[in-house]
């Protein structure tokens, strides 16, 4: 059970297929595809593509509303349909269809895990929860909501997903405080983190665009509310006149345009390059142009708490990781001496610390790099971590 699913781009596509190529029959229940761009992807919508099997996987598409365009009352239809129409399709599944376990990758939002919760109860077999977003402290964060009978709302929910849950996955240890308000539940966490969701393979005949000469920063992935934008948009500022030092940006979100206008707004286009969403497995031929990557979260208390899954990424990419961040994300780079770590939010900080790192010797560079591809290999690589998910699950 999860809302997002291939052709959307989440490790719990991983999951699924892992599981169906070890001899499983497994079956998906999710909605239609239409993240990150908010519009259906081609080929699927409401009445489209509403069952199919990919790569052995069954898979159930519910018919729910796109999220839109950077539109809350569309972002919430798309929460609440599918929450809706999956606890009534559930209701159905559960007096034909008998599975032995039941794994919910619990993204945002929360409610994703209700159906998932409900087969378990109405058929009593094991769930799985794998949390990778903390609600509805995420709520607050990133939306700016604080009101108590929404928030109460979805507190509710949590304290069932929690309950009911006979394993609880964490994607981060420092999840365990904020669960553990909820009960004593520690005899159920696992820590689980994230790999790569790149590829060793990536395509041969992709079209790279074409990057700057000089010295690449470059962040990949989401560019939303709680990435941090605003400190790097002026720490790149602090660095315009440096005209070797190049700020790349691959990927999309809900901050993007901001970041696009801050740049013509102060004068940056030759400095700072927004790029663009790209599929994940073209990811390591960007990663290859770069000479740091770069991590970053928004300073507040709940991002203290996330180790973003993106450094498991660029230390796949074996290139040195700039944390612009605080807590637990910062302390898996400095664990790994795999880079170097700025505050949150410190934007003169991370302009100093770029200026530096671009006049430094190669060497170091790669060396750093080095570090985080051999902690990456021992710890967050990809069939390890799923041959961890069988031994969890007792297969």
């Amino acid at each position: 059970m999860c809302q997002y699913f291939y052709p959307e781009t989440f490790r719990g596509n991983d999951v699924a297929f892992h599981f169906a190529e070890k001899g499983h029959e497994v079956h998906v229940v999710t909605g239609t595809p239409n993240y990150p761009a908010g519009k259906f992807f081609p080929g699927y919508g409401i009445f489209k593509k509403r069952r199919e099997v990919i790569r052995g996987v069954k898979v159930t598409h519910l018919p729910i509303f796109p999220r839109g365009e950077d539109n809350k009352i569309m972002l919430m239809l798309n929460y609440f349909s599918y929450f809706v129409v999956g606890c009534i399709y559930m209701l159905g599944n559960a007096i034909c269809h008998k599975y032995d376990i039941v794994f919910c990758q619990q993204l945002s939002p929360v409610m994703m895990s209700a159906p998932a919760i409900l087969y378990k109860k109405l058929r009593m077999v094991p769930l799985y929860t794998w949390v990778l977003d903390l609600w509805p402290k995420s709520l607050t964060a990133v939306s700016g909501i604080n009101n108590k009978y929404v928030l109460g709302f979805f507190d509710w929910f949590v304290k069932k997903e929690y309950k009911h849950s006979d394993k609880i996955l964490t994607s981060s240890k420092s999840f365990d405080q904020s669960i553990l308000k909820y009960g004593n539940y520690r005899d159920k966490i696992i820590y689980y983190p994230q790999w790569s969701d790149g590829t060793t393979n990536p395509p041969t005949d992709f079209k790279m665009p074409e990057l700057p000469e000089g010295f690449v920063v470059m962040f990949a992935g989401a560019v939303g509310e709680a990435h941090g934008m605003e400190c790097n948009m002026q720490a790149a500022l602090l660095t315009k006149e440096h005209k070797d030092i190049h700020w790349v940006i691959v990927g999309d979100g809900r901050k993007l345009e901001w970041v696009q206008n801050f740049v013509k707004a102060n004068g940056l286009e030759d400095t700072v390059h927004t790029l663009g969403r790209f599929p994940s497995e073209t990811m390591p031929l960007f990663f290859e142009k770069a000479d740091v990557m770069l991590v970053s979260l928004t300073d507040l208390p709940l991002f203290n708490l996330y180790a973003p899954a993106k450094i498991s990424s660029y230390m796949a990419s074996s290139k040195p990781i700039i944390a612009c961040l605080n807590g637990e994300g910062g302390e898996v780079v400095k664990q790994t001496e795999c880079g170097w770590i700025v505050k949150a939010g410190d934007a003169e900080g991370l302009a100093k610390l770029v200026i530096e790192l671009s006049s430094t010797e190669k060497e170091f560079l790669v060396e750093k790099g080095a570090n985080g591809l051999k902690f990456y290999n021992e710890y967050f690589e990809k069939e390890k971590c799923l041959r961890k998910l069988d031994e969890i699950m007792g297969f």
